[in-house]
């Protein structure tokens, strides 16, 4: 069923549309599992051994992310910004979470990183809302959201080429198999464009598997499936030593870290509220309001506060998602919903989760591959609401995207950068502009404020008056 905003659209299905029957609709939420997933167990994977954890201990760590991603996902579904928004972990924390595992290890580590988390997760709920991201929206225009957005899936590309580079053959398979059925096959079989992602999946996959029966995939290629065998089949939900409440034990906190969780939260929420806005375009035609922005920030602050509960790491919105809503058409927040289901149920039976992990790299990084650009250009499109014949904003605009990649190499290169001596400006200097996405946000929105430009130069006028550009309305 598609209500007729979902068909002004060129959408599938609405927000606020109800797949049926059911196997569709659960369907459709795997296949946001399924997209999230790689992502979604790198980070355990990254920070993992960095704290002292070995097999069993990134097990659980794994096991957590999905269940604190699910919570995540719900919060913000039913009580955040109500938007088609998957929730998970956040890798705009990763400095934060390593500078904890350069003085605390195992267990204890973790229990001071869920400590910060609830410290910084306080704050972005005051943040959201209080009512303070709706206030600054009228300060940000599409000179400054269409190149963050851009940022959000260029920045992805080391992502991308990594997970690929494991097998380049078999990434390249999935892509071609991704670009056939959503933009060959969707348009004759409607099955192809709802399910492109999880179709070209479970095709790759099952190429895998015959070519590793065959003995012609070794390595990253191959379908294995020795680490599910030895997963156990059900997480113990009692409260600590393992259990879904506090697995580590209760929250420390140690707050010399808070200037670098803080400096991630609001690198996060800068991500987010750009991630609002694509998603918002994708399934209805307009920017969020400034209602729903802030709701948003608020559930994303409540929902890193539950990871923190179940022993996971903080969430923020999932670009990678929101490309998957613009490749399938299908904006349902109910699909949304039951993907978010899935994810607990990944995570407390964990032998599912464990058959999912024998899903080779190489096919991640072919999802990668397709769905980070078209984040991109979802991103540039803002740049059509304002005035690209003017000197003004094509000087800022472009500057922003190239100083996303120039500000990051510069501080990633310079590990003894110091901010005149001042220990907490340089941790906040450099958590900012050691992120492509944080630094295209705080130049875009310090240049487009400060030089001179009219409303409708900068695209402004009539979005804040609520009225929709033709072009975003559905041509």
């Amino acid at each position: 069923m598609s209500s007729t905003t979902a068909g002004g659209l060129g959408l599938n299905y609405g927000i606020d549309d109800v797949p049926k029957p059911f196997p569709k609709a659960l369907g459709l939420g795997a296949q946001h599992v399924l997209t999230m997933f790689g992502a979604t167990i790198l980070v355990p994977f990254l920070v993992g051994p960095a704290l002292g954890f070995q097999g069993p201990d990134i097990a659980i760590l794994i096991s957590s992310v999905f269940i604190a991603s699910g919570i995540a996902t719900a919060i913000q579904v039913t009580f955040g910004s109500r938007l088609p928004i998957v929730q998970g972990v956040s890798f705009a924390f990763l400095g934060a979470f390593f500078a904890i595992a350069g003085q605390y290890q195992g267990a204890e580590a973790m229990r001071y990183i869920a400590g910060m988390i609830i410290a910084g997760a306080v704050i972005e709920v005051i943040i959201g809302f209080g009512g303070l991201m709706g206030l600054i929206r009228r300060f940000i225009s599409p000179i400054t959201i269409g190149p963050v957005i851009a940022m959000i899936g260029l920045s992805l590309f080391g992502a991308a080429a990594d997970t690929a580079s494991f097998h380049w053959p078999l990434a390249l398979l999935t892509l071609a198999l991704i670009f056939v059925y959503s933009l060959i096959l969707a348009p004759k079989v409607r099955m192809f464009s709802l399910f492109p992602v999880l179709l070209a999946v479970i095709t790759a996959y099952a190429f895998a598997w015959i070519m590793t029966v065959a003995g012609v995939f070794t390595g990253a290629a191959a379908v294995s499936f020795d680490g599910a065998a030895a997963t156990p089949w059900v997480r113990g939900v009692e409260v600590g030593g393992g259990g879904i409440i506090f697995p580590w034990g209760t929250p420390l906190f140690d707050f010399t870290f808070i200037i670098a969780f803080v400096a991630a939260y609001l690198a996060s929420i800068i991500e987010s509220f750009g991630d609002y806005h694509a998603v918002s375009r994708m399934a209805r035609g307009h920017d969020p309001s400034a209602e729903e922005i802030n709701r948003g920030i608020g559930a994303e602050g409540l929902g890193c506060a539950a990871t923190a509960v179940v022993g996971g790491f903080a969430s923020t919105s999932y670009s990678e998602n929101i490309g998957l809503v613009g490749l399938t058409k299908v904006a349902s927040r109910r699909v949304v919903l039951l993907g978010a289901g899935l994810l607990v149920v990944l995570g407390i039976i964990t032998k599912v989760g464990g058959v999912i992990t024998t899903i080779p790299t190489p096919i991640v990084g072919g999802v990668y591959l397709s769905l980070f650009g078209l984040i991109a250009a979802v991103g540039l499109s803002n740049l059509r609401r304002a005035d690209m014949d003017s000197q003004r904003n094509l000087m800022i605009a472009g500057f922003v995207l190239f100083s996303g990649f120039v500000f990051p190499q510069y501080f990633g290169s310079n590990p003894d950068f110091s901010f005149f001596g001042i220990d907490w400006a340089t941790t906040v200097v450099r958590s900012i502009f050691s992120s492509g996405i944080a630094t295209a946000a705080v130049l875009g929105i310090l240049l487009d404020n400060l030089i001179p430009g009219t409303d409708e130069e900068r695209g402004i006028g009539s979005v804040e008056k609520g009225v929709v550009p033709p072009f975003a309305a559905g041509q």
